[in-house]
């Protein structure tokens, strides 16, 4: 997803020059952000400190490694959103939870997808009125959001793997259903059966080339497959990250300013970033220190896991590798 927003936006940036910078505009104006660094302030895990190798050229690869959480969101906002699985107008949840972890040079990439039945130790956080949340303990890991926002969500995340978030990015129902669309559908390889009532899926084992609905409705499908847990959907999910990064590969975006600019307007169309992403420049650079970062670079796991003692429907961390997980990735 990274890679594809900023790979795409560089070519948007070349077109919308040309076209006297409407599309530049436009585009930059779909973004929204939020400031997290301002609500968190200093309470939180320290940043990465690097320094310069004395022998670095004029363009050097980065030399830190970055930390992105990335969230899925299941907005009730808006007709699109609704139409699609949103339900009520008056929340959201995250549904799907990634921390994506790059290395130092961006030649690799491990995506950590924490389940949202997790029980956590939710932390209190700072809301926009000046209040703050209480903190709330056997929670499960996607009420911080409901509750919080981006900002309780990048919190929790930070207290239970003492990582430091170094962004932010969250992508909606219809945004990750146009992105789809607008690249020509998806292709993937199910290892059941799968018929859904709840996500509106019924699929035979086997690949199949799937369009934003079909890909979205993939993407949330939890029962029928495995023990009909998250845990199921998470295979699920990291399957189409794999799928969509080979797609992204496979389509050549600057032969067709047209789909270019579809590509482009579905992403920004749906981001919302922390205000160090929220612009097409930010998202251009990201992108284009990710230009080496192929799918088979890309590592997916999940958060170490075991049932709940409490609540057999859900998870806790298990420990101590999911420790050592999160110590990996600082």
């Amino acid at each position: 997803m990274l890679k594809a927003a900023g790979l795409t936006l560089a070519g948007v940036l070349v077109a919308g020059a040309a076209a006297g910078g409407w599309a530049y505009w436009h585009l930059n104006g779909n973004i929204k952000s939020v400031d997290i660094d301002q609500a968190l302030g200093d309470d939180r895990p320290p940043k990465v400190t690097v320094t310069p190798s004395p022998s670095a050229s004029e363009s050097p690869l980065p030399t830190e490694a970055l930390n992105i959480l990335v969230l899925g969101s299941d907005s009730r906002s808006g007709k699109e959103n609704q139409a699609l699985g949103g339900g009520d107008s008056t929340g959201a949840r995250s549904d799907t939870a990634m921390v994506v972890h790059v290395d130092a040079g961006r030649t690799e990439a491990t995506v950590v997808s924490i389940p949202r039945d997790t029980l956590v130790t939710r932390p209190s956080c700072p809301l926009k009125d000046g209040g703050s949340t209480a903190v709330a303990y056997n929670a499960m890991f996607n009420t911080a959001y409901s509750v919080g926002g981006p900002v309780c969500a990048v919190k929790t995340v930070e207290s239970i793997t003492n990582v430091r978030m170094d962004h932010y990015i969250e992508i909606d129902f219809s945004g990750f259903a146009k992105l789809v669309n607008a690249l020509g559908g998806v292709t993937v390889t199910t290892d059941e059966d799968i018929d859904d009532s709840s996500s509106h899926l019924t699929l035979k084992a086997g690949t199949h080339h799937l369009n934003g609905k079909q890909a979205l409705a993939l993407a949330r499908t939890r029962h029928g497959i495995g023990d009909g847990s998250d845990l199921g959907r998470i295979g699920l999910q990291q399957k189409l990250v794999r799928a969509l990064l080979e797609q992204i590969a496979s389509t050549n975006l600057l032969t067709s300013p047209t789909k270019l600019y579809s590509v482009a307007d579905a992403i920004t169309g749906s981001l919302t970033t922390d205000t160090g992403l929220d612009s097409l420049s930010e998202l251009m650079s990201l992108g284009q220190s990710l230009k080496g970062l192929s799918a088979d670079q890309v590592k997916t796991v999940m958060m170490p896991v075991v049932q709940a003692p409490s609540d057999h429907n859900r998870v806790v961390a298990e420990e101590p590798a999911a420790s050592k997980l999160w110590k990996s990735l600082r």
